[in-house]
């Protein structure tokens, strides 16, 4: 069954494109929330206004987001932390510290969109990837400290 998306799906396609999908998942799934329709010729062509409205709504989410992806990009976190032996912390530095971090300083980000590529267990400098939007990913630069 051919469907036009209205969002983009994740591991199915994205926003505007038509894409061939079972019938269960597409009533089961797809239609009930509203995130796509059949591909019939009507609906061809009475979603090709709002397809191009799809796109212009897009183009201003990633425009945004790469606005507010510079802005994490100018951040350093810092995190003043106990650590024993070795510089070693106690803990660690966790996406969801990552995240309460980012929204003392303004921002509103899900902490299952910030990627942290090693652990962060010792003191010093880091960075983490935060997925703003899903093209745009910025990078936040965390900075781990001895607290007195």
């Amino acid at each position: 069954m051919q469907v036009i998306l209205f969002e983009t799906v994740p591991n199915l396609g994205l926003q505007g494109t038509t894409v061939k999908v079972k019938p269960g998942y597409f009533r089961n799934f797809l239609s009930p929330r509203g995130l796509a329709v059949e591909a019939t010729e009507m609906n061809m062509r009475r979603f090709q206004d709002k397809l191009k409205q799809l796109d212009r709504r897009a183009a201003e989410e990633v425009k945004a987001a790469r606005t507010e992806a510079e802005r994490i990009q100018d951040l350093t976190l810092t995190f003043r932390l106990k650590a024993g032996e070795e510089d070693k912390l106690f803990g660690s530095v966790t996406n969801v510290d990552i995240a309460d971090e980012l929204a003392k300083q303004g921002f509103t980000i899900d902490r299952h969109r910030i990627t942290i590529p090693e652990a962060i267990k010792r003191l010093g400098m880091y960075t983490a990837d935060v997925k703003v939007h899903h093209d745009v990913v910025a990078k936040v630069k965390i900075l781990v400290e001895k607290a007195d």
